[in-house]
């Protein structure tokens, strides 16, 4: 193995919390001297912090949107956007339409906590800061989302909307060969994936040795691909369990 990808919520995180059995077991896959990338969902703002801070070589954020790595070494934040500054910024308001015809429209749901973080995406909470919505409302989110030409994709926690075609692979490619001089598509099998919902489905049917921690049995039958294996434990436990066998195996 070269490197562990992993989703954040509710594959790092442990109830919305990142305990420390979890990021432990980041920081000893990094001094393994393992890539350790994040691919979440999650926004700019919170993966500045990450890139930054957390023990890991890049990250990618909001579904694909971009990619951020931080150099120590020159003090200095890289970031790369799949979409320019001027698109983006066109986008907004048509993004700020669409979240209230969304809050209009699927009682219950409300604009992300932590959307204003966000530079390229609407996400739409439905269990995080909310009392959890029913599977019904949540497919009449996505189908909002659709019928404005937005891509959907739903996590653990949101409805994430975008407009464009990438996801989290297609920047996951970008960022390997961009900072890491690597063919994702040769090397996929030197690389594991972790995660948990739906959004994780390009990832699952992707690399060969998918994980999901044991919570993604509650969305196997929205998940085209399954990943090959389950972990016993949930959440942040199971990635832990993941990195020890990982190490065992080293």
């Amino acid at each position: 193995m070269r490197g562990v990808l992993a989703d954040i919520d509710d594959t790092l995180t442990t109830d919305g919390r990142l305990l420390g059995i979890a990021y432990g077991a980041l920081e000893r896959l990094h001094e393994a001297g393992l890539l350790v990338i994040p691919v979440t969902g999650r926004p700019a703002g919170w993966c500045d912090h990450i890139a930054r801070m957390w023990p890991v070589d890049a990250v990618v954020g909001e579904n694909g949107a971009f990619w951020f790595r931080y150099d120590a070494g020159q003090r200095k934040l890289y970031k790369r956007y799949v979409v320019s500054p001027e698109e983006r910024a066109r986008r907004a308001a048509r993004l700020d339409a669409i979240a209230e015809r969304i809050t209009r429209e699927v009682p219950g749901a409300a604009v992300a906590s932590d959307q204003p973080y966000r530079e390229a995406d609407l996400a739409i909470d439905f269990r995080e800061d909310v009392a959890p919505l029913d599977r019904a409302a949540v497919a009449h989110i996505v189908s909002i989302m659709e019928s404005e030409g937005l891509t959907a994709k739903v996590s653990s926690i949101h409805v994430n909307g975008w407009f464009g075609d990438y996801d989290k692979l297609d920047t996951t490619r970008l960022l390997m060969r961009e900072l890491f001089a690597l063919d994702v598509d040769a090397a996929r099998d030197t690389f594991v994936f972790a995660g948990d919902s739906p959004n994780d489905a390009p990832m699952f049917a992707f690399f060969p040795n998918a994980v999901g921690v044991a919570n993604v049995r509650d969305f196997l039958d929205r998940i085209a691909t399954p990943p090959a294996w389950i972990t016993a434990q949930e959440a942040g436990a199971g990635f832990a369990e993941l990195a020890d066998a990982l190490l065992a195996a080293r």
